[in-house]
């Protein structure tokens, strides 16, 4: 069956099950090698890229059809994802099915509700849909040189927006670090998502003080000079930080 076929009787199926109008679109992110990764789906479809996105159900919630999407799209399971956006310009979704008519369902107006979250890669193992030519893990510097389809970009860089706001006031790490790490990985992090370099004691000293790591009686092994120190998270502080925020960073 070809992929133009597939969708054509999909699209019986889902205006039986599915709302009409509403979507949802996760921008899942990882950090691999210092550089930051989102998860993404090659459509057979048009061969073009898209986000593991999908419809919402006629009996389900929000939080309940992202994390179904996720595992039916990708694979990926047990995820807590933040929503932080709504999509909606005209013709956002309609011009990438523009070779069916107006009957199909895919085809109509959607509003999308985007989530965010953020995981190391090496978590899941990526398994893609039938629809899918695979499913997986881009480098956002090598976003340019692939096709995303319908508004996808903008999602991913509103995405990233948010990400960068949030460091300000809330922690992050847990889910895209192994579990000990060095102060070096950390600031690397934070410089990656930032996009810019930070000063190494200011940024030592602030992120110090939020209560959230936890120095370990080990060091990272090898290298010509001085190992550094290990840390991991206090769960209990970083738990309480992500509900309550930073007074000040």
């Amino acid at each position: 069956m070809d992929s133009r076929q597939q969708l054509l009787n999909k699209s019986n199926e889902a205006k039986e099950i599915f709302l009409p109008h509403l979507s949802v679109d996760p921008v899942i992110f990882g950090f691999d090698r210092n550089e930051l990764k989102v998860l993404l789906l090659k459509m057979n479809y048009r061969k073009q890229w898209l986000l593991p996105g999908g419809y919402v159900r006629k009996d389900e919630d929000l939080a309940e059809t992202v994390q179904r999407i996720l595992k039916e799209r990708a694979g990926v399971t047990d995820v807590y994802l933040e929503e932080f956006g709504v999509f909606g310009k005209k013709n956002r979704s309609e011009f990438y099915f523009e070779d069916f008519d107006e009957t199909l369902f895919h085809k109509q107006r959607f509003i999308s509700v985007g989530y965010y979250a953020l995981y190391h890669p090496d978590r899941f193992n990526l398994v893609h849909d039938e629809l899918s030519e695979t499913c997986e893990w881009v480098y956002l510097s090598k976003l340019s040189e692939i096709e995303l389809a319908m508004d996808h970009r903008d999602i991913i860089e509103k995405a990233l927006l948010t990400l960068r706001e949030k460091i300000s006031y809330k922690p992050i790490g847990y889910n895209l670090l192994p579990e000990k790490f060095t102060l070096p990985e950390l600031q690397k992090l934070y410089e990656v998502i930032l996009g810019k370099e930070l000063n190494r004691g200011n940024f030592y000293r602030k992120i110090k003080s939020t209560g959230i790591l936890q120095k370990l009686d080990e060091k990272r092994p090898g290298g010509a000079h001085k190992s550094p120190d290990l840390y991991s998270f206090n769960i209990e502080n970083y738990n309480k930080l992500l509900n309550e925020g930073l007074s000040s960073w």
